[in-house]
C-alpha cells in the first residue's frame, strides 16, 4: 500500500536548516511537480483511514490545501483553511505555531462551538502546527473528530497525542538517516 508515495518520499532531497533536516516533497512543499497518481493514492488512503462524520475539513496553510480541496469535492464536506494572516472576521482566533524551523502566528476562521472538525495536514515532525490548531479548536469549543497527517517524521506523535488527548493517524512514518529519507512502514 502507498507504494508510489513511499517511493517518491525516498527520492526526496534533504536540506539542512540550522540543526533541522528538512525534506522537500510535492505533498509537503508543492515542489518538485506532483505526480497525480501519488496524490490520488494519498487521497484514497486518507479517505480509507479517516472518520469523515464531520461538519468541516480543516487544513493549515499552505500544503494542507491541495489535500482538503479534493477531499471536500469528493466527500461533499465543506473545508476551511487556517491562514497565516488575519482577516479580522467575527470569531477569528489567533494561534501561535512553532515548528522545527520557524515560529508564526496563524488564524482560525469560521469554526463554531460544536462544529465537528477533521484536521488534515501534510507532515508532522515537531507537532507544533497540530498542537496549535487542535488547542485553538478546543478553545473555540469545536470537537476534533480526527487528525490525519500524510507523513509522520520523528518521534513526537505519542507525546502530542497524550498532551492533546487525541489520536493522530499517519499514512507513512519517515526518518532521515545518513542524509536520506527512509520510509519506516
Amino acid at each position: 500500500m502507498l507504494e508510489r508515495l513511499k517511493k517518491s518520499l525516498e527520492a526526496a532531497p534533504i536540506l539542512r536548516k540550522s540543526s533541522y533536516d528538512y525534506f522537500v516533497h510535492p505533498i509537503t512543499d508543492g515542489v518538485p511537480r506532483m505526480d497525480p497518481m501519488v496524490l490520488a493514492e494519498t487521497l484514497d488512503a486518507i479517505k480509507e483511514i479517516g472518520d469523515f462524520h464531520c461538519d468541516v475539513i480543516l487544513a493549515a496553510e499552505a500544503m494542507g490545501i491541495p489535500l482538503v480541496v479534493p477531499l471536500s469535492l469528493e466527500l461533499g464536506i465543506p473545508y476551511t483553511v487556517v491562514r497565516k494572516r488575519s482577516y479580522g472576521l467575527p470569531g477569528e482566533l489567533l494561534i501561535h505555531q512553532a515548528t522545527g524551523y520557524s515560529m508564526k502566528e496563524m488564524f482560525i476562521n469560521d469554526i463554531k462551538r460544536g462544529d465537528r472538525v477533521v484536521l488534515v495536514d501534510d507532515v508532522m515532525s515537531t507537532g507544533g502546527t497540530i498542537k496549535a490548531v487542535v488547542q485553538g479548536l478546543q478553545e473555540l469549543g469545536a470537537e476534533v473528530v480526527d487528525v490525519i497527517v500524510v507523513v509522520e517524521k520523528g518521534d513526537k506523535k505519542k507525546e502530542i497525542e497524550k498532551e492533546l488527548g487525541i489520536r493522530i493517524k499517519s499514512l507513512v512514518k519517515v526518518k532521515v538517516r545518513d542524509g536520506k529519507l527512509v520510509v519506516l512502514n
